[in-house]
């Protein structure tokens, strides 16, 4: 089966890149799971924020909001987002990085506002404030909370709705160029072609790329774990925020009655279903342990996803300057979802050859800090092919 761009990876990258490339033409995703996002996009918590990432992320989540606030007209039946306030609080020790999240926070949103000691723990009652706890935050009412299924979902309906194709189950096995085209083959030999292969494979995007013989860019998968507690008896935690410690090693978030809590760990891995180790599980409880006064005696559900990294921290995408007609789309890290309009946007001026997305070089986002070309001189770790 031939069409004009083929896309491997069924994702937030590959859907939301696929919804605008399918104005243009036939696209065809192919995805390996049985489950849109399954690895990483539906294993994210799912949030848009100002408090995560360098400043090319948050220029492109800038760009980003108008798509989740006033999602577009006919996209999904029910909201894919809801506001929830993000807390950033500091402990001795971390008050600077404090200060400078809020100025790089406030080059986006003057909404930030610093609070104390007594506000925070108002917010979040559970919460370790004063000596040898929180002693000042940040709070960000600007925050959403993401409905990640519904996302996914909605960008799949769009790309079948222009006649293209979705496909889940169809596992890459080999990748050949044939004349103009790339051709890429399951093991049971069905295959698919177009000229232009767009690589949205997440943490398997330097395998995709070595099957195609490409070089690959030096993708970083960080496994993290997230683990789901009751609150205490009786606590409704619904109005609480997204609490963060800034030194990065804590996070807790209200979902369904219950929290959600990580380490914010990343473990070096390799590409595969991520599953929780009992040392993360341990460090997630210890960290709720030591920033809040609850005691954890059970934990309901656990889980683990990857989240893909290259040298620089920014999503990347472009053409392959070594090989004709392949596209990178990789390295979202854990803002996939939040920037996923904004990275579809360049991603069909790139492949389509129109303007730039209007707006997003005036937030710090141009092609230099996208393509990726620039990763192949970065100082960072490189896999050879």
């Amino acid at each position: 089966m031939t069409a004009d761009f083929l896309i491997v990876g069924g994702g937030i990258a590959g859907l939301s890149a696929a919804s605008r490339l399918a104005r243009h033409g036939k696209v065809i995703v192919v995805e390996a799971e049985a489950a849109l996002g399954y690895h990483s996009s539906g294993r994210s918590v799912s949030f848009s924020h100002y408090g995560i990432g360098n400043a090319a992320v948050r220029g492109l989540t800038a760009w980003s909001r108008p798509f989740f606030e006033q999602q577009p007209e006919g996209f999904c039946e029910t909201p894919i987002s809801r506001k929830m306030r993000s807390l950033y609080f500091a402990d001795e020790g971390s008050e600077a990085a404090l200060d400078a999240l809020a100025v790089a926070m406030g080059g986006f949103t003057d909404a930030v506002e610093p609070v104390g000691a007594e506000a925070m723990r108002r917010m979040v009652p559970i919460l370790r404030t004063g000596p040898g706890g929180a002693l000042r935050g940040l709070l960000d009412p600007t925050g959403l909370k993401l409905d990640a299924e519904a996302i996914l979902q909605a960008f799949a309906r769009a790309v079948r709705a222009c006649g293209s194709e979705v496909l889940t189950g169809k596992r890459i096995e080999r990748i050949e160029r044939r004349g103009a085209d790339w051709t890429v083959a399951t093991a049971s030999g069905e295959s698919w072609s177009a000229p232009i292969l767009i690589d949205a494979a997440g943490s398997w995007a330097d395998r995709i790329a070595a099957l195609a013989g490409v070089r690959p860019l030096g993708l970083q998968p960080k496994r993290r774990t997230i683990i789901v507690i009751d609150p205490p008896a009786g606590t409704e935690v619904a109005s609480w925020p997204f609490t963060h410690s800034v030194a990065g090693d804590f996070y807790m978030l209200p979902e369904a009655g219950q929290l959600l809590v990580s380490p914010a760990d990343e473990v070096e891995d390799d590409p595969g279903d991520a599953q929780p180790g009992d040392y993360d599980i341990a460090l997630a409880a210890d960290r709720l342990e030591h920033y809040t006064n609850l005691e954890v005696r059970r934990i309901s559900h656990r889980r683990a996803g990857l989240r893909s990294f290259v040298a620089d921290r920014t999503p990347t995408a472009g053409f392959d300057g070594g090989a004709p007609g392949f596209f990178w789309l990789l390295g979202q890290g854990g803002y996939g979802l939040q920037t996923a309009p904004a990275m579809a946007a360049l991603v069909e001026s790139l492949v389509i050859g129109s303007a730039w997305p209007d707006g997003l070089e005036a937030l710090g986002v141009g092609p230099a800090q996208i393509l990726p070309d620039r990763l192949r001189t970065f100082p960072g770790p490189l896999v050879e092919s």
